[in-house]
């Protein structure tokens, strides 16, 4: 092993003056700082982190991402506000997430041991037969909540974010906008943000069940993802994982398949290698995957072939989808996936949509 300075560098570092202030959501905020060399940069800083930056501060800034042009946003990202320094914590909380890496925070679990709801997530056995809708896109998050309440208004449904992208939940304004819509929002893993934190997948699914109430939930990767164009080499994989999860918690693992007649890479193109490889080869629980009828008849017979190789586990459903194209049109957040809308995307947010419809049918009746 190498001494000090045998490592590479690996974040491009940059300073910058804040020179206008843009959106503000959840917890985030937008802003443009005269960064030397680089001109004006679009920044995104987490306040909760470091604080709200003003037009004149002096921004320390990570830049590594938004000069390869990588799918951040198109942000650099605010380390520190250096001249004006946040006060220190004073919230309770022992958990510790992105660990041992420089922005490490402390945040309240809700499965930790001085708090109210300990107890009950240590007792819990199970989610009591809960459907989950799991998703290996954050996009798929709004048309899949649009699929459950266009079938019941009604039911309770909690997000549990994992931490395959973004970490940090305020950075998603889809999650913002539909708050009310939502019983909570739950982060897990390395994830942070949420109204409630949780240590792993497992206590995450036990707290939208026990501690939120909700009739059904739905998991997916934060916003972003790592994908390397190979069949195991992407977060969404992870997905498979969460089924596990579902599975050995009883509840009901729904598949939100990844479906599409728009993408330009043939992998992707009717159901995607990367549903086939999260559902039918990592979820060893069996999960059942949701198509939706009206994709017209060549994307139709190509997805019915696709998921013609399903192991015996996965039970295969068709979905009606009457009203849901209708719904989506109405969402109250821009539908967008690969940086394509809905309806040039209609298959795939239509896909996520019948699960969620799916799920709601699975809620037993009190």
């Amino acid at each position: 092993m190498g001494g000090p300075g045998a490592t590479g560098q690996r974040i491009r570092w940059r300073r910058g003056t804040v020179t206008a202030l843009g959106r503000a959501w959840r917890d985030a905020q937008e802003l443009t700082a005269e960064v030397p060399g680089d001109g004006e940069v679009p920044a995104l800083a987490h306040p909760s982190l470091v604080g709200v930056p003003e037009v004149g501060d002096t921004v320390l800034l990570n830049t590594t991402a938004w000069a390869q042009g990588l799918g951040t946003g198109g942000y650099a990202l605010v380390v520190a506000v250096p001249d004006r320094l946040p006060p220190d914590p004073t919230g309770p909380g022992h958990l510790v997430k992105a660990r041992y890496t420089p922005l490490q925070v402390s945040v309240q679990g809700v499965d930790e041991q001085d708090t109210e709801h300990h107890r009950t997530i240590a007792d819990a056995e199970d989610v009591a037969g809960m459907p989950v809708v799991v998703a290996d896109l954050h996009s798929a998050l709004p048309a899949a909540l649009i699929g459950i309440l266009a079938t019941d208004p009604d039911l309770k449904v909690a997000y549990v974010m994992t931490d395959g992208g973004a970490l940090v939940a305020g950075f998603s304004r889809a999650l913002s906008a539909l708050a009310p819509s939502l019983a909570g929002v739950v982060t897990v893993g390395q994830a942070f943000g949420g109204d409630l934190e949780a240590v792993t997948l497992h206590t995450g699914l036990l707290a939208a069940r026990h501690v939120l109430g909700a009739d059904v939930a739905i998991v997916s990767q934060g916003p972003g993802n790592l994908g390397t164009g190979t069949p195991w080499g992407f977060s969404g994989v992870a997905a498979g994982e969460a089924c596990n999860a579902v599975t050995v918690l009883g509840g009901e693992p729904v598949g939100a398949l990844r479906i599409s007649d728009a993408d330009p890479r043939p992998r992707h193109r009717g159901v995607s290698h990367h549903s086939l490889t999260a559902f039918g080869r990592v979820a060893l629980g069996g999960v059942t995957l949701v198509a939706p009828r009206g994709l017209g008849s060549e994307l139709g017979s190509q997805v019915e072939e696709d998921l013609a190789g399903q192991p015996e586990r996965n039970r295969v459903v068709w979905m009606d989808v009457a009203g849901l194209d209708e719904a989506l049109g109405l969402s109250p957040v821009p539908l967008s996936t690969m940086g394509r809308s809905f309806p040039e995307e209609r298959a795939y947010f239509l896909a996520a949509a019948a699960a969620g419809r799916y799920a709601a049918l699975q809620v037993p009746l009190d």
